[in-house]
C-alpha cells in the first residue's frame, strides 16, 4: 500500500494516457482515408485533402483530450488542411494533453493521379504534467534526412566504427549498412524522392552500387520503411518536408530505429527568416529522433489509402469497405496491424464543418 505521504496511485492508463486513446487515433486516420479515396485519381488534390482533414477533426472532436497541433501540414500551398496551433480533441478538463503532428494525407499528388503511395499518418506524444511540450517543431519547411532500422542502430552501438551521419560521404554510409546488415553494397536498397534537388545525391547512389526506388511522393512511408522487417528496403536519403520527418520520428522510435535530421532552408528568404529567430543557433544540428520525440508515451498510425510498402489501400468489395492501418506505440514497442471492415449501411464518419454524421 503506498504512503499516504506518496503520490496517489496511478493507473498504468493514467500515467501512460496513449493507451486508452491509440484506437480513436487509428479511428481518426481510418475515416480520413475513407473520406478520401473517393477523389482517388480525380486530379483533385485540395478536395481529398480537405476531405480528409475533415474527418480527422470532427472524430478527435468526440474524443477527451487536449490535443496541440505542433506539426501540421498545407501551409507550402495555402491547401486545405489541419495547421499548427490547432486544437483537437474535446478539450474537457481534465482530459490528458497531447502534442499532435498530422498529416491527413501523405501523398496528395499520388491520390489525385489514381498512383500508389498514399496514407493518411498521425503521431502523439503525451505531454507529462509540468512539461511545456512532447514534440519538436522543425522551422525549415524542409529538412536533410537519414533513416535507418534496428538492425543498423544496433550495430553502431557495438561498433563506433560503423558510424555515420548525415557528413558522412554516402559510399561510406553505404558501406557502413552493409556491414551491419551483413551484405554487399549492391544489396542495399535506398528510397530517395525523386526531385531535381537530389540529382547528384541519386548519381552518387548508383555511382556507389546501391539498388535505388526513386518514389514520386509519400516520405513518411518511405523512411519508416527501413525499420520494419518485411519491406526490403535498408536507407532513406534525401531532402524532405521537415512535418513528416517529425511524424517519421514517432514510427522509428517505436520500431527501435532511427533518425537524423539536419534544417535545410530552401532559399535565402528562409534562410534570413531563420537567422532572425533563436533557432539560428541550431541550423547545422543533427536532430535523432529522440530529440524530436521528447515523450516515451507517443504513438504512430496510418491508414493506407492506395497501396504502399507500409500499407494495403482501401478496398470496396460490394456494400463493404476493407481499411488496413498500422498502430504502434513508442512506450513498448507494440506494432499492430488492424484490418477493419466497415458496413457502407451502418458506417457514419463525423464531419468538422456541421459536427453531424454523414453516411461514407
Amino acid at each position: 500500500m503506498p504512503s499516504p505521504h506518496s503520490e496517489p496511485y496511478l493507473s498504468a492508463n493514467e500515467r501512460h494516457p496513449e493507451r486508452s486513446l491509440q484506437f480513436d487515433f487509428v479511428r481518426a486516420t481510418e475515416n480520413a482515408a475513407l473520406s478520401a479515396v473517393d477523389w482517388l485519381g480525380r486530379g483533385d488534390k485540395e478536395s481529398a485533402d480537405a476531405a480528409a482533414s475533415d474527418a480527422i477533426r470532427g472524430t478527435l472532436e468526440q474524443v477527451d483530450f487536449c490535443g496541440d497541433v505542433v506539426i501540421g501540414e498545407g501551409i507550402k500551398d495555402n491547401a486545405p488542411g489541419i495547421f499548427l496551433g490547432e486544437k483537437l480533441g474535446s478539450w474537457k478538463f481534465p482530459s490528458p494533453r497531447f502534442n499532435i503532428a498530422v498529416d491527413p494525407i501523405d501523398g496528395t499528388t499520388n491520390i489525385s493521379k489514381g498512383l500508389p503511395n498514399s496514407i493518411s499518418v498521425m503521431a502523439a506524444a503525451h505531454v507529462p504534467h509540468g512539461a511545456q511540450a512532447a514534440m519538436l517543431n522543425i522551422p525549415t519547411f524542409y529538412s536533410e534526412k537519414l533513416a535507418y532500422g534496428p538492425t543498423v542502430v544496433a550495430a553502431m552501438k557495438r561498433d563506433p566504427a560503423l558510424r555515420f551521419t548525415l557528413d558522412t560521404p554516402v559510399e561510406q554510409i553505404l558501406e557502413r549498412v552493409a556491414t551491419a546488415l551483413g551484405k554487399n553494397v549492391r544489396q542495399v536498397y535506398v528510397v530517395v524522392l525523386d526531385r531535381p534537388r537530389h540529382a547528384k545525391l541519386i548519381a552518387d547512389l548508383r555511382a556507389a552500387g546501391a539498388a535505388l526506388r526513386l518514389i514520386s511522393d509519400g516520405d513518411v512511408t518511405a523512411a519508416v520503411s527501413p525499420s520494419l522487417h518485411d519491406t526490403g528496403i535498408d536507407l532513406y536519403l534525401g531532402t524532405g518536408g521537415s512535418p513528416e520527418g517529425v511524424l517519421t520520428a514517432a514510427g522509428v522510435l517505436a520500431l527501435g530505429g532511427d533518425q537524423q535530421l539536419r534544417m535545410w532552408p530552401r532559399d535565402a528568404a528562409e534562410l534570413a527568416e531563420i537567422k532572425a529567430t533563436p533557432a539560428a543557433a541550431e541550423l547545422g544540428r543533427i536532430y535523432y529522433a529522440k530529440d524530436l520525440i521528447t515523450s516515451p508515451s507517443a504513438i504512430f498510425c496510418a491508414t493506407g489509402i492506395s497501396d504502399s510498402a507500409l500499407l494495403p489501400g482501401v478496398k470496396l468489395i460490394g456494400r463493404k469497405v476493407i481499411t488496413h492501418s498500422i498502430l504502434m506505440r513508442s512506450q513498448s514497442r507494440t506494432v499492430r496491424y488492424i484490418k477493419t471492415v466497415h458496413d457502407l449501411d451502418f458506417k457514419t464518419i463525423r464531419r468538422s464543418p456541421d459536427r453531424k454524421d454523414h453516411y461514407v
